[in-house]
Formats: C-alpha cells, structure tokens, sequence
C-alpha cells in the first residue's frame, strides 16, 4: 500500500479543483443517475456499493484514497506515521487528530466522541455492522481530548488505516445515533436516510429505493464548495438506459455503473452529449456458493444458516464442478469486451497481492461431468443429475441488469450441458443490495443456492476484504442478517491467516498470506467462484467538470470539486 505524506495526499486532491472556483452553491442542480436504487444512507447498515457511495456525499471518514489508491486526510487534520508519532513505533496504535473547526450540517461541533461512538456502532455484537471487517483487531477506541482519538489494536496492526478509512467507514454524529446502538440500528429510519454529516451535501428528501434530493451542506469545511446548490440522485432502471440518459438525451451529468456491452459503448458515444469513464481496480463479478441450505422447508430464521449445511454444495466435487463448466473468457467477450478480464482470483490487484491462479481459466465440461459422476450424481432419464433421490437442482439469483442476465443464460446453458437443473431468478437491485432485514431477496439474506454480483475493497490493501470471510461474519438472524461473509465460508485455519495478516508487517509476507487466503476461498475449495476482473465503466455529461474517475474509493469521492462547464 502506498503511503504518501499528508501533505502529498493534500496537494495531490487539491490538484482535481479547477483553477477559478466560484461561489457555493453558484452552478445550480447536478443531476446523478443510479441504476440501483439507493436504499440507505448508512454505510455500516449495508453492503452495496450504491448505498455506500451516494452515503458518502454526506458522511465522511477521517481519511479516504485518491483516484491512485493513495491514503489522504478528510477529516483528520494530518496523515498519521510513525514519523510525526501518529503510528506507534510497534503498530499497536494509531493516533488521529480531527482537524479544528469541524462542524456536523446542523452546525454543532465535530468531536472525538463521535469518533468513539462511531467505533462503537459498529463494534456492537447485536448491531450487525455491515462493514465490521474494517475494524478487525481493534482492541479500543479512546478519546485522548476533544479533537484526538487513539485507536488501539489486540496486536501490531501493519496496516492501520482501516477503522474510519475510506467510505466504507465514516464518522456518525453520536448526538444522532446515540439511541440506534444493536438490534436497534435498523429501526432508527430518521437517522439512517438522512443523517446528519460533514460532507459536501446534505439529505433535504429520501425516498427508499427510488431518489435522494440533497443540497449543499451550509457547514462545509470549505466555504466555496461545493459548486452545486443541490445534487439529485435518481434510482433505478438498468444500466443501458442509465448510460443513454447522459450520452445520447443529456437528461443527467452522471450514470454510476453503465455495465453495458461494448457495441452499445460505441453506439451511444456517438450521441455526443457524454463520455465515458473506465479504469481497472479490484472490482470481480463472482458466483457465490451457498454453504448452507436456503430451502423455504426449513423454519424461518434457520434458512440459509449454520444449521443447516447446503444439501449438495457441501461438496468440494460439486462445487468445483460447476466452475469448471464456464467459459470465463467468453463471459468477457459477451459482456465487456476490453473493459473486463477473465479472472480465477478474488483479489486481482494490485499485482503483488494477485495469485497466480489461472486454473479456471479453461473450461473443462467433460472433466465436470467426470467430477459430478465421482461424487455419486448419475444422469437421470430427464437428463437431471440425482442422487439419493435428489435431483441436482440450483436457484440462480442476481440483480436486474442486461449484462448479469445474459452471463446467466450462458451459465445455465453450460451447467445444463453438465446435467444441472437451473432456475434463474432476478432481483430489483435496490432491493437485492438493499440490506433490508425484512426483505427474503437480498444477497446477504441468500435464499438461493448461488448467487452472483461483484464488489471490491477501499485503498490498495487487501486486508479489511480478505477478513470478510472469517467464521463470525456471516449473516444470520441475530445480526439483523447483516454481515460480510456472504457464502457463510466458515474454516478455523482461515481466520488464523487473517490473525497472522493483522500483525504481519512484512510486505512480502503480507502479499503471501493474501494469496493463501484467495486460493482456499477459490481454487482451493470453490465457495467463490470468480468470473470476470472487471474494468469501472461510468459516464458523464460534458458539461460537468471536475470529475475523476475513482477505483479505490466511492466514485463520488471528489463531488465537492465538480462543476459546470459554461
């Protein structure tokens, strides 16, 4: 990971501002489209990307990464070292300074008390934190003074920046979230749409699942940002028409996520009103495995949960079998074309973390059948795999988007071949990454057998996203069916390995141990199932300035500084 000066991180984001800057507020409404509806506005309460993202126009961390990877202060008034004694000689501390004169929107005062009811929040047994791997080995939080908080660790920690890092971890205001500790998180709706924060905007209007109005926040810390008096965010649709909104019509400035083939690319870039923005970071479109058994027979609240292993993908041969069925390069070629990769890894980047695990990359059918046959599943009259008087039947569910959806029929086409039973099934994507614990169709809550969508980690280190998959991850009832650990992977030497990462300085022998941790997830045991290392593929309108493409952190990471292009 690289670790720059404050200084540097500083100069490196003031560089994104453009030179003449004019007044908050002076260039109006900035109009922002997002394929999957945002369902929150609280990071901690759900794992989707879009409800992370649009939540960090509002919430903030202590620090965050630049469009390079590169850790810089938000909040904090400098990068922490060893050097200027921020980061203990030994690792077991860091030591953060909030910058002076912070104020909340409402205009009370930053202080280290929200910082340590934040840690707080999310280190809850009953609070089911959705972003609990960011705080792993954090032994206490303490408030040293009103602006200085020390962050101790169980053991030396070579990576600190994790806890209050990146948008996956912001600050809560304490006054506004004192009474949503627990089981009571969820229920705390006033706070979770519309928390009170310290970024650019402010949320004036929510509606689940469909738009979020937001104005420009009175309190910024920088008295001429942001440009724009208020900011849209519209929800919904699929990425096709969230990419042509802005590159052909111009009714938006920017479409998150325009996950579109690369003949539609090409066709819409000749409307003339947009561009688009791509780049390469640690984004994988997998299948997950589900490890337990989802069927609705089971007692609510014991579906799809450690009592009760999967029926048939308990079995590595099965597992492994139906990976070697597809054809990954040309799941790219259908969907990507030169904005995707084929890939057998979780962790495809950057490099000295990247396994060399390539073993996926051919298809192997008739050694899937071969495989399936060793583990007892005969073809059956109907072409069906059974065993024991079970058929060999899998519910396939992602979210609603044209390019997930064609990955499924070609997958369902190769699994069939291998005598598979396939049902597809797909979910509105505000609901599907939504977190509602309510809802039976999200992905943490899994009620299918496989499931497949892509996410990726903050910054350049691995560790916070390898530590998802420890044991006490998984989602499950008592934890409001939040959690990280979404195949419910559960192997006492795996959470040994993420102990050692956690006090491993070494950069050589932190990169081993990552790729340790990959393969057992993946070549080693098949609960994930990479597919396709996929490029960031966003749009937006020529007229918005200011905009820099982010793969490390929130692709809103830099809002206070676009602007309109008269």
């Amino acid at each position: 990971m690289k670790m720059k000066s404050a200084l540097l991180g500083a100069a490196a984001v003031l560089a994104f501002a453009p030179a003449a800057f004019a007044e908050r507020g002076s260039d109006g409404n900035v109009k922002v489209l997002y394929s999957q509806a945002v369902s929150i506005m609280n990071a901690y309460l759900s794992s989707g990307t879009k409800d992370v993202e649009v939540g960090s126009l509002v919430l903030e961390p202590l620090a965050g990464f630049d469009n390079e990877g590169t850790v810089f202060p938000r909040l904090a008034a400098e990068l922490p070292s060893v050097e200027n004694g921020g980061i203990a000689e030994d690792y077991t501390s860091i030591t953060w300074k909030l910058k002076e004169g912070l104020l909340w929107s409402d205009g009370s005062a930053v202080t280290a008390d929200d910082v340590v009811f934040t840690a707080e929040y999310c280190m809850h047994p009953e609070g089911g934190c959705a972003q609990a791997a960011r705080y792993e080995g954090v032994s206490s939080v303490e408030k040293i003074d009103d602006l200085t908080v020390k962050v101790s660790f169980s053991a030396p920690k070579y990576n600190p920046f994790t806890a209050f890092v990146g948008a996956t971890s912001p600050i809560l205001q304490k006054a506004q979230f004192a009474n949503c500790l627990g089981a009571a998180a969820p229920t705390c709706t006033d706070a979770n749409f519309k928390p009170i924060g310290t970024g650019p905007f402010m949320v004036t209007d929510f509606k689940v699942n469909d738009t979020v109005e937001l104005a420009a926040n009175p309190n910024y810390r920088d008295p001429a940002k942001p440009a724009f008096a208020t900011l849209s965010v519209k929800g919904g649709g699929d990425a096709a028409s969230a990419a042509r909104a802005v590159m052909e019509t111009g009714e938006f400035d920017y479409a998150w996520n325009t996950q579109i083939n690369p003949e539609l690319q090409n066709q819409m870039k000749a409307g003339g009103k947009g561009q688009f923005v791509s780049g390469f970071g640690t984004l994988v479109e997998r299948i997950e495995m589900n490890m337990t058994n989802p069927s609705a027979d089971l007692p609510e609240g014991e579906r799809a949960t450690a009592k009760h292993p999967h029926p048939f993908l308990s079995d590595l041969r099965v597992r492994k079998a139906l990976s070697m069925a597809i054809d990954r390069a040309l799941l790219v070629e259908i969907g990507y074309g030169e904005a995707g990769r084929p890939t057998c890894n979780l962790v495809p980047a950057p490099i000295i973390y990247a396994s060399d695990n390539t073993d996926c990359l051919t298809q192997d059918i008739e050694g899937a059948k071969a495989l399936l046959e060793e583990a007892g599943w005969t073809v059956g009259a109907d072409g069906i795999r059974e065993k024991d008087g079970m058929k060999l039947k899998v519910l396939y569910q992602t979210s609603v988007n044209p390019v997930r959806q064609d990955f499924q029929a070609v997958i369902k086409g190769w699994w069939n071949e291998i005598g598979v039973d396939v049902e597809l099934k797909s979910i509105d994507a505000g609901v599907y990454f939504g977190g509602d614990p309510g809802s039976p169709d999200t992905f943490q809550k899994f009620y299918a057998d496989v499931e497949m969508y892509a996410n990726n980690f903050d910054g350049t280190d691995p560790e916070p996203y390898v530590a998802q998959y420890t044991c006490e991850k998984a989602p499950k009832p008592e934890s409001q069916w939040q959690g990280e650990n979404i195949n419910r992977f559960c192997d006492p030497a795996y959470d040994a390995l993420v102990a050692e990462l956690l006090q491993t300085r070494e950069i050589e022998k932190r990169a081993e141990l990552i790729k340790k941790m990959n393969d057992m997830l993946t070549k080693d045991t098949y609960t994930v199932v990479p597919l396709v290392d996929r490029g960031r593929l966003s749009a937006h309108s020529t007229t918005l300035g200011g905009v820099v493409l982010n793969v490390w952190d929130s692709e809103l990471w830099n809002a206070s500084d676009w602007y309109r292009i008269k």
